[in-house]
């Protein structure tokens, strides 16, 4: 059985996941299903080391997904600019 502490760590980490894939770029992809498959298939967990392995999975998923949007956001700023605009300073 998990502790308490454990079990609201994952559920912290689930709220954000879930909050993240509200804005998840690809909607075929099924963010808030595969999110919810992964929490349901290791609900049953009772191995300290094994739910930390898959909290860690869960915050790698995390990192992961922020970097997605923060390169989605440096893309879009960088299709705002031209890409010939030189700035002469003599």
């Amino acid at each position: 059985m998990a502790s308490k502490q454990t079990r609201l760590r994952a559920i912290a980490l689930y709220k954000e996941l879930h909050r993240l894939g509200r804005q998840y770029p690809d909607p075929s992809y099924n963010f808030h299903g595969k999110l919810r498959g992964l929490y349901e298939k290791n609900r049953n967990l009772s191995d300290p080391e094994e739910i930390e392995k898959a909290l860690k999975l869960g915050e790698y998923i995390r990192n992961e997904t922020l970097a997605l949007y923060s390169l989605r956001k440096y893309r879009h700023l960088k299709r705002m600019y031209p890409e010939d605009l030189t700035i002469d300073r003599r």
